[in-house]
């Protein structure tokens, strides 16, 4: 019983944490789940497979309920998730057929390096998005928040490419491409970090979806213990995006840099031990 209650905290903390920040919480069900699995028996079971097939199917809850929360508050660009889905939904199906072939060490090592490769993005310099890009198509867009307008322009060829490999690493390490689409909008887009975030828990409750159904396929989500999480994830999802509309946009980038070198630091440590 006691492994069923942490399974219910760990929905609620990956809801919370990844609707407030835009990562879908696949970046805290991942990790969990290999840290119970390194130093709690009753977590055996767990399998990098396993982990990934879990953290998406969850992720369809936790991305259902930030994005009612988020579209209520005007804060999803449907344009811009709807271009951005057209590369990352075959993306995250490859990237889960490609999962099966990862072993437990590796993915650890994988896993962390990625996070903090995701870090160093935030510390790029950030495009003006008053200035037009240089692609001859792009999807110019313009939201208006807490009465500043803000206009961005996404070249769309180049964000389909983006959105390809976003979704394969979804689909490869379950992270539902929240900690690569939210920093890619915001320093390569010019994305207000608000509307990132919202958009991008639009995006994940789309990959997700299909991701976590070709998991499904191949055997490797575990029911039982997954049942358990959905309640916390849900709860949580509510209650993050509600959270990020209280926040200013440097507190929301903040929170994204600490838990994802935090993450990434703890993983590689376990991958090499």
């Amino acid at each position: 019983m006691t492994s069923f209650i942490i399974m219910l905290l760990i929905g609620l903390t990956a809801g919370l944490l990844g609707s407030v920040a835009g990562l879908g919480g696949g970046t805290i069900i991942v990790p969990s789940l290999l840290l119970l699995e390194a130093y709690v028996p009753e977590f055996s079971w767990v399998t990098p497979q396993k982990i990934v097939g879990i953290s998406l199917f969850l992720m369809i809850f936790t991305g259902l309920s930030s994005t009612i929360t988020y579209v209520k508050g005007n804060r999803t660009d449907v344009k811009l998730g709807g271009l951005l889905l057209i590369g990352s939904l075959p993306g995250g199906i490859v990237g889960s057929l490609l999962n099966q072939y990862i072993h437990a060490d590796a993915f650890t090592l994988w896993f962390g390096i990625l996070m903090l490769l995701v870090t160093g993005l935030f510390f790029l310099p950030k495009r003006q998005g008053s200035k037009r890009t240089r692609f001859k198509w792009a999807l110019s867009r313009a939201v208006t928040l807490d009465g500043e307008t803000h206009e961005y322009h996404v070249p769309i060829l180049l964000s389909v490419v983006l959105s390809f490999c976003v979704g394969m690493l979804s689909g490869l390490f379950g992270i539902g491409g929240g900690s690569l689409l939210v920093p890619i909008m915001i320093m390569f887009f010019a994305i207000p970090p608000h509307v990132a975030t919202a958009t991008s828990m639009f995006i994940i409750f789309a990959i997700s979806i299909f991701s976590s159904f070709t998991h499904i396929v191949l055997g490797h989500v575990e029911w039982l213990y997954t049942l358990f999480l959905i309640p916390g994830a849900w709860i949580g999802g509510t209650l993050g995006a509600k959270l990020n509309q209280r926040l200013n946009s440097k507190s929301v980038e903040w929170i994204l840099r600490v838990l994802l070198v935090i993450i990434g630091i703890r993983l590689i440590w376990d991958g090499v031990r």
